[in-house]
Protein backbone atom coordinates (compact mmCIF):
# COMPACT_ATOMS: atom_id res chain seq x y z
CA UNK A 1 0.00 0.00 0.00
CA UNK A 2 2.92 2.06 0.64
CA UNK A 3 4.02 2.12 -2.70
CA UNK A 4 0.75 2.82 -4.21
CA UNK A 5 0.81 6.02 -1.92
CA UNK A 6 4.42 6.82 -2.63
CA UNK A 7 3.48 6.90 -6.02
CA UNK A 8 0.32 8.62 -6.45
CA UNK A 9 2.10 11.34 -4.46
CA UNK A 10 4.97 11.74 -6.48
CA UNK A 11 3.11 12.42 -10.05
CA UNK A 12 0.58 14.37 -8.08
CA UNK A 13 3.32 17.16 -6.26
CA UNK A 14 5.74 16.44 -9.48
CA UNK A 15 8.50 15.73 -6.85
CA UNK A 16 10.91 12.22 -6.65
CA UNK A 17 9.05 9.28 -5.51
CA UNK A 18 12.41 8.06 -3.43
CA UNK A 19 12.18 11.56 -1.47
CA UNK A 20 8.62 10.46 0.51
CA UNK A 21 9.30 8.15 3.04
CA UNK A 22 6.35 6.85 5.34
CA UNK A 23 7.53 9.14 8.12
CA UNK A 24 7.82 12.50 5.77
CA UNK A 25 5.24 15.08 6.68
CA UNK A 26 3.36 16.95 3.76
CA UNK A 27 3.76 20.55 4.67
CA UNK A 28 7.27 20.34 6.94
CA UNK A 29 9.22 17.90 4.15
CA UNK A 30 7.16 17.79 0.92
CA UNK A 31 6.54 21.47 1.02
CA UNK A 32 2.55 20.72 0.27
CA UNK A 33 0.37 23.31 0.77
CA UNK A 34 -3.23 22.77 1.72
CA UNK A 35 -4.47 23.00 -1.31
CA UNK A 36 -2.01 20.41 -2.19
CA UNK A 37 -3.23 18.06 0.75
CA UNK A 38 -6.94 18.18 0.00
CA UNK A 39 -6.15 17.12 -4.12
CA UNK A 40 -4.02 14.38 -3.49
CA UNK A 41 -6.55 13.21 -0.38
CA UNK A 42 -9.96 13.45 -3.23
CA UNK A 43 -6.84 11.51 -5.39
CA UNK A 44 -6.72 8.64 -2.71
CA UNK A 45 -10.24 8.77 -2.34
CA UNK A 46 -11.26 8.10 -5.79
CA UNK A 47 -8.24 5.75 -6.36
CA UNK A 48 -9.43 3.69 -2.86
CA UNK A 49 -13.01 3.94 -2.56
CA UNK A 50 -13.03 5.73 0.79
CA UNK A 51 -13.77 9.04 1.90
CA UNK A 52 -11.98 11.19 4.60
CA UNK A 53 -14.08 13.08 7.14
CA UNK A 54 -12.97 16.97 8.04
CA UNK A 55 -11.83 15.79 11.28
CA UNK A 56 -9.67 13.20 9.78
CA UNK A 57 -8.38 15.55 7.31
CA UNK A 58 -6.82 17.56 9.96
CA UNK A 59 -5.44 14.35 11.72
CA UNK A 60 -3.25 13.78 8.40
CA UNK A 61 0.42 15.16 8.46
CA UNK A 62 2.70 12.31 7.29
CA UNK A 63 2.40 9.36 4.93
CA UNK A 64 1.75 6.86 7.25
CA UNK A 65 -0.99 8.61 8.44
CA UNK A 66 -2.27 8.59 5.15
CA UNK A 67 -1.64 4.94 4.52
CA UNK A 68 -2.84 3.76 7.69
CA UNK A 69 -6.55 5.49 6.93
CA UNK A 70 -6.50 3.61 3.64
CA UNK A 71 -5.51 0.15 5.06
CA UNK A 72 -8.04 0.46 7.78
CA UNK A 73 -11.25 2.01 5.82
CA UNK A 74 -10.55 -0.12 2.72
Amino acid sequence: MFEKVQSMIAELMVIDKNKIKGESKFIEDLKADSLDLVQMLIAMENEFGIEFSDDEIQKVKTVNDVVNFIEKHK
